[in-house]
């Protein structure tokens, strides 16, 4: 079964080291709740906001050991009046036998806010 896990983080500032850092903290989490297998997973798709451009988040991916051959690719967010600002968000393409409704999206930091019904304590 093919499954979508999303998740977003925020960063204070636009800074390479503060944004690869947010983005792995925020990949391993996507990871380990939902046990991704670099393997199992068909693509990376990774978004930022308007203001950042310090670096490619795409980067924090390749701190992780054996994800070398995951397709990973960064684009730019639609920019929408009043949205929340300096957020990377993260969608995940995965063969899992995991239900829809147990898969866990990760929402960290100032990027609570876009899905709380989303955020669980597990």
């Amino acid at each position: 079964m093919i499954r979508g896990v999303r998740g977003a983080i925020t960063v204070t500032k636009n800074d390479a080291d503060e944004m690869v850092d947010n983005t792995k903290r925020l990949l391993d989490q996507m990871i380990d709740k939902n046990q991704i297998k670099p393997e199992d997973v068909a693509q990376v798709l990774i978004s930022v906001t308007d203001d950042l451009d310090a670096v490619f988040p795409a980067r924090a991916m390749r701190l992780l050991e054996g994800w070398t051959y995951v397709p990973v690719m960064c684009m730019k967010e639609i920019t929408v009046q009043g949205a929340l600002q300096k957020c990377i968000r993260v969608m995940m393409t995965i063969n899992t036998d995991i239900a829809q409704e147990k898969i866990e999206h990760i929402y960290l930091e100032g990027a609570t806010v876009l899905r709380p019904d989303l955020i669980s304590n597990k």
